[in-house]
C-alpha cells in the first residue's frame, strides 16, 4: 500500500455504522486521512459508534450524518468536498429481499443511482461500491439489484469522461461470523435447543474475514483507475465443514431443503466475465478489454477449500 495515499482525503462512507463500515473507519484512522464522514440512517447506532471511536480517536476528526442513499439531495450534500467515496450502504438479507422487493430496489439500485449522481455532481475523485458473488448469475432480488448497481457504478465512467469520478467495484462472498450468517446463527441454535438446521449439506460458499475485506478494499482504491470489478481470491468450504469449526461436538441436525432465491454453491467469476478477467497472485480484476480464455471462480471447484482448523483461525483471527 502507498503510505502517503490517505493523507489529505477526505474519505464518506455510505452505511457506515455497519460492522464493515466500523471496521473500516478504524483501518482508515491508521492511515491519517483528512477526515471521516459517516452516512447512514441510525442515529442510535451512530451514537453508539461515536461513543466506540472516541476512545480511540482523538486527532482525525469524524463527521456522523444522518441520511439514506434513497434521498439524492441529502448524498449531494453530504458529499460536498469529499475525495472518496466507500459506498457499503445496501440491504442484504435474501429471505427479507424476496419478501419486500420494492425497498430493496429503492435502496440497492436507486440509491447506487443516487449515489452516481452524487459522485458526479461533485466531483468525487474515486468512488467504490461493495457487490457480492451473488450479483454474478443472480437468482434472487438481493443478487439482480446489486448486478445492477455494479452496472451503474461501470457505466458512471462513461458518464464522467474518463476525468472524475473514477469509479470501481468489489465483489466477494460470505463474511465468516457476520451478523446474520450462519456461523452465530448454528451457535445460537445449539445453546437453545442442541439442535442445528441446514438447507444442504452439499451446500458451499466463499469465505473471507472482515479484516481481510476492509484490506482489500482499502488496497483496490489505491491501485484502481475506473471500470474494475476486484475480487480476492477466497477459500471456499461447504456448510458441514463450517458446523465442525463452530461447534466441534456431536448434534442433532435437521436438512430444511434450500431457501427461496438460494444457490446451492456460488460463483464470483462467470464464463463470459473471465474473458475480461486479469488474474493476480491473490486477486482478479474484470476490466473492459477481452484479455484472458474462459474459466469460471466457483465455490465448489475452487483449488482453495477450507478444512475446520483453518475456518477456526479464520473466527479466531477475524
Amino acid at each position: 500500500m502507498l503510505e502517503t495515499f490517505w493523507n489529505n482525503k477526505e474519505v464518506l462512507i455510505t452505511g457506515g455504522t455497519g460492522s464493515l463500515g466500523k471496521v473500516l473507519t478504524k483501518k482508515l484512522l491508521e492511515k491519517s486521512p483528512k477526515g471521516i464522514r459517516i452516512y447512514s440512517r441510525d442515529e442510535l447506532k451512530q451514537w453508539e459508534m461515536k461513543q466506540e471511536i472516541e476512545k480511540i480517536n482523538t486527532k482525525i476528526p469524524i463527521s456522523y450524518l444522518i441520511g439514506d442513499v434513497r434521498d439524492r439531495k441529502r448524498l449531494e450534500l453530504a458529499t460536498k468536498n469529499v475525495d472518496i467515496i466507500i459506498h457499503t450502504a445496501a440491504l442484504k438479507q435474501v429471505p427479507s429481499s424476496e419478501k419486500n422487493p420494492l425497498e430493496v430496489i429503492k435502496t440497492n439500485v436507486m440509491g447506487a443511482q443516487n449515489v452516481l449522481y452524487a459522485a458526479l455532481e461533485n466531483k468525487i475523485k474515486k468512488v467504490i461500491a461493495i457487490s457480492t458473488d451473488k450479483a454474478c448469475y443472480p437468482v434472487n432480488l438481493y443478487g439482480a439489484t446489486k448486478l445492477c448497481a455494479e452496472k451503474l457504478f461501470m457505466a458512471g465512467n462513461v458518464y464522467s469522461g474518463d476525468r472524475y469520478p473514477k469509479i470501481s467495484c468489489i465483489r466477494y462472498g460470505n463474511v465468516l461470523g457476520s451478523r446474520g450468517s450462519i456461523v452465530p446463527l448454528f451457535k445460537k441454535q445449539h445453546e437453545e435447543t442442541g439442535r442445528v438446521t441446514i438447507t444442504d449439506p452439499s451446500m458451499t460458499r466463499f469465505w473471507i474475514t472482515l479484516n481481510q475485506v476492509v484490506r482489500f478494499i482499502l488496497a483496490s482504491i489505491e491501485r484502481m483507475t475506473g471500470g474494475e470489478i476486484f475480487i480476492p481470491k477466497m477459500g471456499s468450504a461447504g456448510v458441514m465443514t463450517i458446523l465442525e469449526a463452530v461447534i466441534p461436538a456431536k448434534c442433532e441436525i435437521s436438512t430444511i431443503g434450500i431457501r427461496p432465491g438460494e444457490k446451492l454453491n456460488e460463483i464470483l467469476v462467470n464464463k463470459e466475465e473471465s474473458l475480461n478477467t486479469i488474474e493476480h497472485d491473490d486477486y482478479f480484476v474484470i476490466t473492459n478489454k477481452v484479455v484472458s480464455s474462459a474459466f469460471e471462480y466457483r465455490s465448489d471447484t475452487n483449488k482453495n477449500q477450507l478444512n475446520y482448523r483453518q475456518i477456526r483461525k479464520m473466527l479466531k483471527d477475524g
